[in-house]
């Protein structure tokens, strides 16, 4: 059996500063620190944030299909790629650790990897350390609250397709609204369309240079960044703990 360790690691969504210290502890304790990056070989966010903490010569880049949704055979191959690389750095090195940005059990590229390494690495130990995610970070920057008393929040990808957007807007609580930055129009006109518009707030590349936060009413539907985030709270007009 394998004495293999595949450690997850959130490291939040983009400033070095909200990484947490188990996190930071995670990545210095592990032989090796994976990051995913795309075939155009960029540096990513996530490996950004990691060079804060461990020295380049412990890092590894792997290429990842990170946003390929069209052609599943490319994508099913670089996941099989991916993860053929990170098992041969878990039999040479024995403790492998893969930093995802935000949380590794939130939409993360890490969930499909340990799925694959459980394949190719029997009897692996495959853990995960929370990271701080886009939405908490935005609220924060921006001053909107997440949840009062017995709302609900209803976290939803916009590539799941718009209407899968607008039925959340239709419920109560508040809505979060991730990697819609391409059909930012769409977004836009849902928030219209429901009513949600006036308090909502979008945020992208947080805690970076280039950050950017403006009401989503100021929005006029050009295409944002990929990773972009929104918050849509409910009205909330009945006073304090009027949600209790």
């Amino acid at each position: 059996m394998s004495s293999s360790r595949l450690t997850g690691v959130g490291v939040g969504p983009g400033d070095p500063e909200l990484v947490t210290v188990k996190g930071v502890n995670a990545l210095r304790a592990a032989d090796v620190v994976v990051v995913p990056v795309m075939d155009s070989g960029e540096r990513g966010r996530a490996e950004a944030t990691v060079l804060h903490y461990v020295g380049r010569e412990k890092v590894v880049r792997v290429v990842f299909a990170l946003n390929e949704r069209s052609d599943r055979g490319r994508r099913e191959a670089a996941w099989d790629a991916a993860g053929a690389k990170v098992a041969e750095l878990l039999r040479a090195h024995g403790s492998v650790a893969f930093a995802t940005i935000g949380d590794p059990n939130v939409y993360s590229t890490f969930t499909y990897l340990a799925q694959t390494i459980a394949g190719l690495v029997p009897g692996v130990v495959v853990e995960t350390v929370p990271g701080i995610t886009a939405m908490q970070d935005l609220a924060a920057r921006s001053g909107a609250v997440l949840t009062e008393g017995t709302e609900p929040l209803t976290l939803v990808p916009v590539t799941a397709g718009t209407e899968v957007l607008k039925d959340a807007l239709s419920g109560p609580g508040t809505v979060v609204a991730y990697k819609f930055g391409r059909q930012a129009g769409e977004v836009v006109a849902a928030l219209r369309e429901t009513g949600r518009v006036e308090d909502a707030v979008w945020g992208s590349a947080l805690g970076l240079d280039e950050e950017s936060i403006r009401p989503a009413a100021e929005l006029d539907g050009s295409p944002l960044p990929y990773l972009s985030t929104l918050i849509a709270p409910p009205r909330r007009d009945a006073g304090r703990g009027g949600k209790l």
